[in-house]
């Protein structure tokens, strides 16, 4: 195996697409149990290239101040949501399922003809002049603050406008920023005397709700799907540990459930640990259980590749908590309370109470394993329509066509299906599938994630950019026979309900089926099989 080539499934990848769906899961959820991804160590060197890259840049933009400096800090924000923005950051790579271009992002934000999901139905479904005009001029905005030596809260206020007004228009390009972290913090610059209060109160409610969000029965198997898929734990007996009997029972073992609690207490206690240091006093307890945290996470390197972020979210911690112990997130200015108030906890409370309608992000519900997703069905060669959109990254076949010969690409997209289905919320596919296709066989099976970002340059967990509005975009662009394109959209669950919500629709004729599928049932199954498991 050569430094690019992927881990090579133990199944004939050519002949496994050809199999009945419980097959074909068992069989490939069986490979990421043992291989993950199969991610060639070449990549994890060039997502570690890219970190530095972003971190030595930021540097070059502080000219020559202290790392810890508050400048520093509000250079670091900002140079951190343009490399976001710019599709540079989270969900780029092959990790994203990103081969050729590694990157949408500005590739499509600059591109008049390509296709974004407004906030307003009205506002179309394809990128216009004003559109691209409006988002050059937020990479100007951004680049202006970045140059100037002391930005003054003036200087914040173009960013402060055209992030929310982008999002009017693309709600894609607001989620790309992180608006729910950088932009909010951006907002703390512009209008708070005392803004490292305001930032401090940002990074207080991503700790929380990100701890929050994980105390449900999804998250143990988000631990075992890490587990066998980090680039630091390729030990067979430990990925074997991580279920029940491996191969015939991949729920989430004992010690996958306790490393599951151990990881959403520990992301509670980080922000708990930070409220109690006394005034005055160096946090230096929650700074260690900061980067325990944070380094768990990097040195698992997670699909979707929040990397930087985490980095930023770090380094968050040292310049606001450690460098100025002295202030307290009680002294935020009553003119910007209000707003984070919104932003940070009543924005999040309802995102966890209505998932459905608010998006995982500014719900600030990270990696928790509760998503909504989609699956798409292609019926034989319709998927060619898709070359009616104006993009910047082909079919993703076509993308890995330029490095690997065709068992190898199916042995690889094959392996987002395990992805998917060894998540809790994605064993009520086999349930599903079945609903939406009469034969399996005759489809090509894509996720939605690879989908948006093909359609909209960018993805990156958000279920909702790949439901009902992205397929009334694409169904207008490329015009599907009956049948020859249907989509499972499935939700998110809320807190306090027992269920997942599901819509099988057809993208000519519209919902066939709705519903909701019970938590608790989902639990006794396995990934691939649509028949109760007891054992």
């Amino acid at each position: 195996m050569g430094l690019l080539d992927p881990t090579p499934p133990p199944y004939a990848p050519l002949e496994w697409v050809k199999k009945p769906l419980d097959e074909r899961g068992r069989m490939v959820c069986a490979a990421w149990a043992l291989q993950g991804y199969g991610t060639p160590l070449a990549v994890f060197l060039v997502y570690a290239l890219k970190v530095a890259l972003y971190i030595g840049a930021w540097r070059a933009f502080c000219f020559g101040l202290p790392w810890l400096h508050p400048i520093a800090f509000q250079k670091a924000i900002v140079w951190s949501m343009l490399f976001e923005v710019l599709g540079l950051g989270c969900g780029s790579g092959p990790l994203t399922g990103r081969y050729f271009p590694p990157v949408g992002g500005f590739l499509y934000f600059l591109r008049p003809g390509t296709t974004k999901l407004p906030l307003l139905r009205g506002l179309g479904r394809t990128r216009g002049v004003f559109d691209v005009t409006l988002y050059a001029t937020l990479l100007g905005a951004a680049v202006w603050v970045l140059c100037l030596r002391a930005p003054t809260p003036r200087d914040f206020l173009p960013l402060v406008v055209l992030v929310p007004l982008l999002g009017v228009l693309d709600k894609t390009l607001f989620l790309a920023a992180r608006a729910e972290h950088y932009w909010v913090t951006i907002v703390c610059f512009a209008f708070a005397s005392q803004w490292i209060a305001g930032a401090m109160a940002v990074q207080i409610a991503l700790w929380f709700w990100a701890g929050f969000s994980k105390l449900n029965h999804h998250f143990p198997t988000v631990a075992c799907v890490m587990t066998s898929n980090g680039p630091f734990t390729r030990f067979p007996w430990l990925r074997r540990r991580m279920y029940r009997d491996f191969p015939h029972d991949l729920r989430p073992s004992a010690l996958a459930t306790a490393i599951s609690h151990f990881g959403t207490a520990l992301e509670l206690l980080v922000p708990i640990a930070f409220l109690v240091t006394p005034l005055g006093t160096t946090p230096v307890v929650a700074i260690v259980l900061m980067l325990l945290l944070h380094g768990y996470i990097t040195s698992n390197v997670p699909m979707g590749v929040p990397i930087e972020w985490n980095f930023m979210v770090v380094y968050g911690g040292f310049a606001l908590f450690f460098a100025h112990p002295e202030i307290s997130i009680r002294s935020v200015d009553l003119l910007v309370a209000p707003f984070l108030f919104v932003m940070c906890v009543l924005l999040p409370l309802l995102g966890n109470l209505f998932p459905s309608r608010i998006s995982f992000l500014l719900a600030m519900r990270y990696y928790a394993g509760n998503w909504a997703y989609s699956v798409w069905l292609f019926r034989g060669e319709s998927y060619r329509k898709l070359a009616k959109l104006t993009t910047s990254s082909p079919w993703i076949y076509d993308q890995l066509a330029r490095f690997y010969d065709r068992a190898t690409s199916v042995g690889l997209v094959g392996k987002v299906m395990a992805f998917r289905l060894m998540h809790l919320h994605g064993r009520a596919l086999p349930l599903l599938v079945p609903r939406a296709v009469d034969r399996l066989e005759d489809y090509e099976w894509l996720d939605g994630e690879l989908v948006a970002g093909l359609a909209l340059g960018w993805n990156f967990g958000e279920g909702h950019l790949h439901h009902e509005q992205l397929l009334e975009s694409i169904q207008a662009q490329c015009g599907f026979e009956e049948g020859e394109l249907r989509c499972i959209f499935v939700e998110s669950q809320p807190l306090g309900r027992g269920t997942l919500g599901y819509r099988i629709v057809d993208a000519k004729t519209g919902p066939m089926e709705s519903g909701a599928l019970p938590v608790e049932e989902l639990r006794t199954r396995q990934p691939w099989s649509a028949s109760s498991f007891s054992r």
